[in-house]
């Protein structure tokens, strides 16, 4: 079979037409760094690396809102910690009222700092971020949480809502907290009735019994503190248990990212040693084409009848 001279050169030349575009691609390769410079070079591992690049961008969302709910922990927890210390002077002070040793005129200077101790404490409920919103009114944060004076009543002018906030793909965790869930209300029974007493009301009786020497108030406002201070403890206790689950969460979320990325960087990033000894098989096939060409080129059926 015999093949025409236009054949062999459009062979020829298709063959080191494919090994130019083998060279550029390795070659864009080499200059950006990745596998897949275009997408339409790889539709399927084009649309795995988005798969992957997704995962990512969803672990950064979870990070950030960590952070977020991290921060806002670390706001709450000095306060509602100050607010123990406040409480735990407050019985000291109680205690060393209800002593019979005292006169009424010890009592009223010891109410004065009551009285201090309840204002500070009312400030720590009522404290803001820095947006300027109330951290303990629930849903309501744009107004303090608790009513300034407290005369009766709970006193808390806040909300339960709780807002759930995602931080991994199959877990939420509490960004706000109600106040009332910290400064706790108090159970008492009033001829046969029980009633709901809010946190500043109590300590307001409390207050009341010491300045008038009312020494069963005061036994009965040491009971109501103990209540008080367990809210406070409790808070205490949640909020550190909601810290090390961050903590842990972000650990977690980390990890993740970290596989992702290297995932990611199989299916994206070039192996330059493997691309640069293509590169070099290729170009070294390339020129011995063109040689094998040039040569080729030059025959004709007058180099056979000379």
């Amino acid at each position: 079979m015999s093949l025409s001279t236009a054949y062999i050169y459009d062979r020829a030349v298709a063959q080191m037409g494919d090994m130019q575009t083998k060279i550029s691609k390795t070659q864009t390769q080499l200059s950006t760094g990745k596998q897949v410079p275009n997408p339409s070079d790889s539709p399927e591992k084009t649309t795995a690396m988005q798969r992957v690049q997704s995962a990512i961008a969803r672990q950064d969302s979870y990070l950030n809102t960590l952070t977020a709910v991290d921060e806002r922990l670390k706001t709450e927890e000095p306060v509602i910690r100050n607010s123990t210390e406040a409480m735990a002077r407050f019985k000291e002070l109680v205690v060393q009222a209800s002593n019979d040793t005292l006169s009424p005129s010890d009592r009223q200077a010891l109410a004065l700092e009551l009285k201090s101790l309840r204002e500070e404490m009312l400030s720590y409920a009522n404290v803001r971020d820095s947006n300027g919103n109330y951290l303990f009114g629930g849903g309501r944060v744009s107004k303090p949480a608790f009513s300034t004076n407290a005369a009766s009543g709970s006193g808390y002018e806040g909300d339960t809502t709780r807002m759930n906030v995602n931080i991994g793909d199959e877990r939420t965790v509490n960004l706000n907290r109600a106040g009332s869930d910290i400064f706790t209300s108090v159970t008492r029974t009033v001829n046969g009735q029980t009633q709901q007493v809010g946190f500043f009301k109590a300590l307001d009786d409390i207050t009341a019994a010491v300045v008038n020497s009312n020494h069963k108030g005061m036994v009965s406002g040491l009971n109501d503190i103990d209540t008080l201070q367990t809210g406070l403890a409790h808070a205490l206790t949640q909020m550190g248990s909601d810290m090390n689950a961050i903590d842990s969460q972000r650990s977690t979320i980390e990890d993740t990212k970290l596989r992702l990325q290297s995932t990611l960087s199989s299916l994206q990033d070039v192996d330059y040693a493997d691309a640069i000894s293509r590169l070099k098989k290729d170009m070294t096939g390339l020129e011995a084409a063109q040689s094998s060409f040039a040569q080729t080129s030059k025959l004709n059926l007058f180099n056979f009848i000379k």
